[in-house]
């Protein structure tokens, strides 16, 4: 982590919440389903539209992947039209960067190994450091090559031949990324992939990438336990819409939950693809009203927030939501489940505890754990480790933190170039 002093270069101080707050909220297409759909047309026969497609820094770094690859992406008004390539990549060869999108490292990567060439992988510095060894190791089962041939990281080469199919074991610490990766693969193995995963972790995501192959053709079974069977198959292009994305819903809904009343349109809780609208059974259990509603999801915050004990183990991604606004609570919030977030665009835990620590608020962390006490939060400058999600996080805590400063506001733009945008409505000083 870097020094206590802060930080230099743009800021973004927050606005108080405007009094009376009752807001309706439209946020971007969801990241994981956009990505998601980007690979399963690429891979698809056919032509396929995909409608509210985000456009951010991730899924751009991932069309620009794909083109690459050899697949033609364009950008429309309504969407992302893709022209599948029916099967591997076209290309025999190809550079592709990742910038900082970790699924376009993880989905492209076990994606290339369905084909046959040599593909150089690298990114910016942020993903450079963040592991793969779990998914090399797991495409090298495969019969994949790679240079460095004990590659754990970018920058690699992938010498590929085709992925063999079969049984194949993955250890229960592996990210449901890498697990998702190599399902939607699968399809285009020599055999049959049988993908067993000793305690899966973030089920959801795995779950929205089943949901997502039946949706484009191919239909993967669940065997007993965390075991899946996908056989060589087919995608078919089709029209797609993505529904809007429930990570950064949170952020309104926490803002609903200490300032007043926001609705977020086009999201529902029973019909969602994405895991992190079970978000909003946390802030229920705090004390707020969740309604699904025709339009969407509205919340409206209680008198006051109450303080709990939760499992985050399956919506890590929401985690710094929730740890944002718990020095609001009357009682501590302690989150467990997360020490996977230690290995996201910045050590998440110690990221929120800086943050908290710099606005006056007392917590206590362990591997996978982190406490946070109730209090009164002072105005601060929050340094985001160019991690998007605490920037955005912290600038929810912002609506009743007189003196909240955003350090590199720029970085929401990784998921969320309009947050500050959306944010405005709830701010005072605004229409």
């Amino acid at each position: 982590m870097r020094a206590m002093n802060a930080p230099a270069g743009p800021t973004r101080t927050i606005r108080l919440a405007r009094p009376g707050l009752d807001a309706r909220v439209r946020v971007p297409g969801s990241k994981s389903v956009t990505n998601r759909a980007l690979l399963l047309a690429a891979l698809a026969s056919g032509e396929s539209v995909l409608r509210g497609a985000l456009e951010a820094g991730d899924t751009e770094a991932f069309a620009a992947g794909l083109r690459s690859l050899g697949v033609a992406v364009e950008r429309l008004d309504s969407g992302l039209l893709v022209r599948g390539a029916g099967g591997p990549f076209p290309a025999d060869e190809a550079t592709v960067y990742c910038d900082e999108a970790g699924t376009a490292a993880r989905f492209l990567l076990a994606a290339s190994a369905a084909g046959r060439g040599a593909y150089h992988f690298d990114a910016a510095p942020q993903l450079r450091r963040r592991p793969l060894g779990q998914l090399l190791d797991a495409l090298r089962a495969q019969g994949v090559r790679t240079e460095p041939a004990a590659a754990s990281g970018l920058p690699l080469t992938l010498a590929a031949s085709g992925l063999a199919g079969g049984g194949l074991r993955l250890p229960g610490d592996t990210s449901s990324q890498f697990v998702s990766a190599l399902l939607m693969a699968a399809p285009l193995g020599r055999a049959a992939l049988e993908l067993d995963v000793d305690g899966l972790v973030s089920r959801p995501y795995v779950t929205m990438t089943l949901r997502m192959m039946e949706q484009f053709g191919v239909t993967p079974q669940s065997g007993p336990g965390d075991r899946f069977v996908v056989v060589p198959g087919r995608y078919l292009g089709r029209e797609y819409d993505v529904e809007p994305d429930a990570s950064t819903a949170s952020y309104f809904f926490a803002a609903a939950a200490v300032a007043g009343r926001v609705r977020v349109a086009g999201l529902h809780r029973r019909h969602a693809l994405q895991g992190d609208v079970a978000f909003l059974d946390v802030l229920a259990a705090m004390g707020c009203l969740v309604e699904d509603l025709p339009e969407g999801v509205r919340v409206t915050g209680p008198a006051a927030l109450s303080g709990l004990t939760v499992d985050m183990t399956d919506i890590p991604d929401t985690f710094m939501t929730l740890a944002a606004i718990a020095p609001l609570a009357t009682s501590p919030v302690t989150v467990t489940g997360i020490g996977t977030v230690r290995l996201k665009e910045s050590d998440r835990i110690a990221a929120v505890e800086e943050n908290l620590g710099r606005t006056g608020v007392k917590t206590e962390s362990g591997p996978d754990w982190l406490r946070v006490y109730p209090g009164t939060p002072r105005g601060a400058v929050v340094d985001p480790h160019g991690d998007h999600r605490i920037a955005i996080a912290f600038s929810v805590l912002g609506l009743r933190t007189p003196g909240m400063v955003i350090a590199d506001p720029a970085c929401v733009a990784k998921t969320c170039p309009t947050f500050f945008d959306l944010l405005s409505g709830l701010e005072q000083g605004t229409g």
